[in-house]
């Protein structure tokens, strides 16, 4: 597990200068000499960082466009992105340093499957929950309104449906697969799966080139909005408060620069929870609707960024697990067990061939330190645990204990 007190030199005297550090970052200043000294220094001042156009690229863009970047004594630059599949390449070349990019996407490329073999690193989470999974309307006439109805018509209709992921190792894939097969569809068997970038999703079901999709928002309220599909379920009601996007980069990245990983996260942690508080989700939707980012209109965003849902075929709610930035760090905080949990599920899908070291895995990905500096750096407190206890809706309880044993557990798997 994490050693607390294994620190280095430099991380020893930013803990001694925490205070002044957290003061710092309150003021809005950027530290001066004497205090980024302390904290170490960046070893690079300007950080390319990739996204995808999606509301919860939001703490990426806001640490830029609101100026936290440069209390830290960075620049953060952000470098917008075609597909998951485009940021993964930046990132292993080099021309991106770090990402706002799917969790289970850094998990493949460390295991050498969605992509070349490569050390990665997540430092922090992004958000939590917003993401959903929108069926056709053609499904709808069928008499489809939910998992269960769409149970029943694959039953009777095998091979005949067409779903959409963002990446096959992604989060959006696993909220599918997991969905499907808790409603009796093997989503390799009893259906056809494809991938699909997240902005590319509602024109493609707008043509018929898919009956279903998982992405995140605001691709799903867009498809209502545009009268073209209905959201089956949230992820949220999949897992609720489960891990999404995370900031990912090389393990290379953070070993050339610790100092300027270190100001990174904090930056990017900083706007999290500015993007958090309620009085700034107004501001929040206008920021990242504009066409340097999502691109959509500011009212496609801001509804489901404040936790009003409405799913397109006549029920809306106030949503109380809506999407998270921060919620005191617990949203951030990089969970060796949530990490463990998206490896489960490529095993259980024969992504992975072999049973991985879990905890191995998740220990050298998830970097505990990189972000517990960063929380000391904004006066903030991290949790002790490593691991933490989910129930998702097939009632099964995932908390990191016995990887092995819960991935092979499933009735439908590969």
């Amino acid at each position: 597990m994490d050693d607390l007190n294994s620190f280095d030199p430099i991380r020893r005297r930013m803990l001694q200068n925490g205070a002044k550090l957290a003061a710092a970052a309150a003021m809005g200043t950027a530290l001066p000499a004497h205090l980024a000294y302390a904290a170490g220094a960046p070893e690079k001042t300007e950080i390319k960082i990739g996204f995808i156009p999606l509301t919860d690229c939001a703490p990426v863009v806001v640490a830029a466009v609101k100026g936290f970047d440069k209390k830290y004594g960075i620049k953060i630059v952000p470098s917008k992105e075609a597909s998951w599949a485009a940021v993964r390449d930046k990132l292993i070349n080099g021309e991106n340093d770090a990402s706002h990019v799917l969790y289970g996407l850094i998990y493949g490329v460390q295991m050498g499957i969605g992509g070349p073999k490569r050390e990665m690193a997540i430092t922090m989470g992004l958000n939590r929950n917003g993401q959903a999974i929108t069926l056709s309307n053609a499904l709808q006439a069928k008499g489809v309104k939910d998992g269960e109805g769409l149970g029943k018509l694959i039953a009777r209709e095998k091979g005949e449906y067409t779903f959409a992921q963002t990446f096959p190792t992604g989060t959006h894939a696993m909220w599918l697969y997991y969905w499907l097969a808790a409603n009796g569809v093997h989503p390799f068997k009893d259906v056809k799966t494809t991938t699909i970038p997240p902005p590319q999703m509602v024109a493609n079901m707008r043509v018929g080139n898919m009956d279903g999709y998982c992405v995140g928002e605001p691709w799903n309220a867009r498809a209502i909005v545009d009268r073209i599909g209905f959201t089956a379920i949230t992820t949220q009601e999949i897992w609720t408060d489960h891990p999404e996007k995370v900031l990912g980069m090389t393990a290379d990245f953070i070993a050339k620069y610790p100092n300027t990983a270190r100001a990174m996260t904090a930056a990017v942690l900083d706007a999290a929870r500015w993007c958090d508080a309620e009085a700034n989700r107004a501001e929040l939707a206008e920021i990242v609707a504009d066409k340097s980012y999502v691109n959509t209109d500011v009212s496609v965003i801001a509804g489901r960024l404040k936790g009003e849902y409405d799913n397109g075929i006549g029920k809306k709610w106030k949503d109380a697990h809506y999407m998270r930035f921060f919620d005191d760090g617990a949203v951030n905080y990089p969970w060796l067990s949530d990490g463990m949990w998206f490896l489960t599920q490529h095993r259980r899908w024969g992504l992975l061939k072999e049973e991985p070291d879990y905890l191995a895995v998740a220990q050298k990905i998830n970097r505990l330190d990189v972000y517990r500096d960063a929380c000391t750096m904004l006066g903030i407190s991290a949790p002790k645990e490593v691991t933490r206890s989910s129930k998702l809706l097939d009632g099964k309880t995932w908390d990191g204990k016995d990887a092995a044993a819960y991935a092979a557990s499933f009735a439908l798997k590969a």
